[in-house]
């Protein structure tokens, strides 16, 4: 249901996301700001930024808003646990899995699962639709997830995100020859022409993503996708950004192909331990139909 709201004297000069938390005490803040940026939430009838100023008499339109809130079950799914202990959990995602409960999508993911294995020995730092969730993966990359256990074991954890020190190592088979290490440096932002897109736009967040060929092949690249920021969707589209899409990326490519999902895996998760501060390093290899796609491209060299 669509509402309309007059900026009043009292509230002139907030942040927009700001008032807006405090109008709808129900709703989360990150909840809000993920409104605004998908432009659900318009300022005089445009889209703008969760910290825009309000000004006397603007007119703020909500087209989607939700005051329901959805009950997110716990579900017997198995999980491949790669390491565990009090305070964190190291999970194999497979692809296909989605990370936590959102608009349409709030059984069979991830959290269903961590919801029955751990009740509630799960962070509540994001709430209960993304319990226990450090970062996430999209749904048809597969690979290593960080989980946390309690809050404290969580804020950490966020921590070394914001600061870049949580190594992060993907494995891809891309389009093209890329044939020699690369760094990619960009904005990264919403997707002006499709919200449900993220694009290299000049007003975004920076996203830092270096590519190492692992193996080439005659149309193909096998690499490896290094981490220094995490934005949504940040390889996929600097693959895209550098005319390279991921093979099976249905989102960012164009290529017609019978694998449905990106061939992109996160093999390699480095931390520091939140309690005994040691460095902890996991890996995984790729899943079955990830080798099986290798193979192929190998047997035709």
């Amino acid at each position: 249901m669509q509402k309309t709201i007059e900026v009043d004297e009292n509230s002139q000069g907030k942040r927009l996301d700001i008032y807006l938390s405090e109008k709808f005490n129900e709703l989360s803040r990150s909840r809000i700001k993920k409104l605004i940026e998908e432009e659900f939430i318009l300022l005089n009838d445009k889209a703008q930024k969760p910290s825009t100023k309000l000004n006397l008499n603007d007119v703020i339109t909500v087209k989607k808003f939700s005051d329901e809130k959805k009950e997110i079950i716990s579900q017997n799914i198995a999980l491949d646990i790669v390491y565990e202990d009090d305070d964190v959990l190291i999970i194999n995602k497979p692809r296909g899995m989605v990370v936590h409960p959102a608009n349409g999508n709030y059984e069979n993911t991830l959290v269903n699962a961590l919801l029955h294995y751990l009740g509630d020995n799960l962070s509540s730092v994001n709430g209960i639709e993304r319990a226990g969730i450090v970062h996430r993966i999209d749904k048809d990359t597969s690979g290593l997830l960080l989980v946390a256990k309690n809050d404290k074991a969580h804020i950490h954890l966020a921590e070394q995100l914001k600061n870049h020190t949580i190594t992060r190592k993907y494995t891809l088979i891309c389009h093209g020859i890329i044939d020699e290490t690369m760094t990619i440096e960009t904005m990264i932002g919403r997707n002006p022409k499709n919200r449900l897109q993220m694009a290299v736009v000049k007003e975004g967040k920076y996203a830092h993503t270096t590519i190492k060929p692992i193996e080439l092949f005659d149309k193909y690249t096998y690499a490896e996708a290094i981490l220094k920021t995490g934005r949504t969707h940040q390889i996929r589209v600097h693959l895209k950004y550098i005319n390279h899409p991921i093979v099976g990326d249905t989102t960012y490519s164009n290529y017609k192909e019978n694998i449905n999902g990106q061939l992109l895996h996160a093999g390699l998760l480095g931390f520091i331990h939140p309690t005994t501060q040691q460095y902890l390093e996991f890996t995984v290899k790729e899943p079955d139909i990830f080798i099986k796609e290798l193979k192929k491209l190998r047997t035709k060299i």
